[in-house]
């Protein structure tokens, strides 16, 4: 259980926000975000800046519409906030979320932006089905926000002990 001040580690777990249809010969990896995409990109970026939560570093599937919804937060939080584009997100495993996200760095506040069903197999992972499943009853809402909190800074390996710190999302529970 992590402590009440600063964390050791955090983690932000971020699934893309609502992308369209594919359009006719293009590729699932290309998808944009939609109209309501954009806003919820957008809406989620800026709670969160209001709340205080700045990742230190972003790492995002190279999808499109991971792309799109990772930018509203180098915009909000800092114009000089590393955003890395990482191809294997795209379909990787919850080990390869856990290899990314908690890699030897000196940054202490990570951000991966990825898609389901990872995104929410790796949330359940972290934090257990009961935890999850009262945080996003519905499953991990597209544009939602996990903020895991570690009082010891994990390992791809060992990442024991996240709690919950926060869970956010642009649009209410249905």
């Amino acid at each position: 259980m992590a402590s009440l001040g600063t964390p050791a580690f955090r983690l932000y777990i971020l699934r893309h926000a609502r992308a369209a249809w594919a359009q006719p010969g293009q590729s699932d990896f290309d998808r944009t975000l939609d109209d309501d995409g954009f806003a919820e990109a957008e809406v989620i970026a800026e709670e969160a800046a209001d709340q205080g939560y700045k990742p230190d570093l972003i790492i995002s599937s190279t999808a499109m519409r991971c792309r799109q919804t990772a930018e509203p937060f180098h915009r909000t939080v800092s114009e000089e906030l590393s955003i890395d584009y990482v191809d294997s997100l795209y379909s990787g495993t919850v080990e390869t979320y856990a290899e990314l996200a908690f890699a030897d760095r000196q940054e202490t506040s990570v951000m991966v932006v990825g898609h389901n069903p990872m995104v929410e197999e790796f949330f359940h992972r972290l934090v257990g089905k009961e935890i999850a499943e009262t945080a996003a009853p519905f499953g991990y809402p597209t544009a939602g926000l996990a903020i895991l909190d570690f009082d010891r800074r994990p390992t791809d390996g060992d990442y024991r002990g996240a709690c919950l710190a926060g869970f956010m999302s642009p649009r209410p529970a249905r």
